[in-house]
């Protein structure tokens, strides 16, 4: 099991940034992946940025420049830097969490925290 707080989120202005954060606490000595998603109300989830456990990132289209995923170890804690931000990006924004264990993968999200981009 993992669980998952996310935190950030918030009220911006355009152009605006926020930075949101994911804490991780149970088994994540698997890690594989990590990532953050953003959700629309009805909509399908979609991938803002991803993070292998090696380090390898991959961006949608939509963040690349602007956004920027990273990890730090010590804190269990992936973050995700969100720069120049437009009012499109508002969504609820969602960290997923990949764990490998006895050669199944497992899934884990966060409960969200919701970005507004406004003026």
């Amino acid at each position: 099991q993992v669980q998952l707080v996310e935190s950030g989120g918030g009220l911006v202005q355009p152009g605006g940034s926020l930075r949101l954060s994911c804490v991780a606490s149970g088994n994540i000595f698997s890690t594989y992946a990590m990532g953050w998603y953003r959700q629309v109300s009805g909509n399908q989830r979609e991938l803002v940025a991803s993070m292998t456990g090696a380090g390898l990132t991959n961006y949608a289209d939509s963040a690349k420049g602007r956004f920027t995923i990273s990890r730090d170890n010590a804190k269990n804690t992936v973050y995700l830097q969100m720069n120049s931000l437009k009012p499109e990006d508002t969504a609820v924004y969602l960290c997923n969490w990949g764990i490998r264990v006895g050669g199944f993968e497992y899934s884990y999200w966060g409960q969200g925290t919701p970005v507004t981009v406004s003026s």
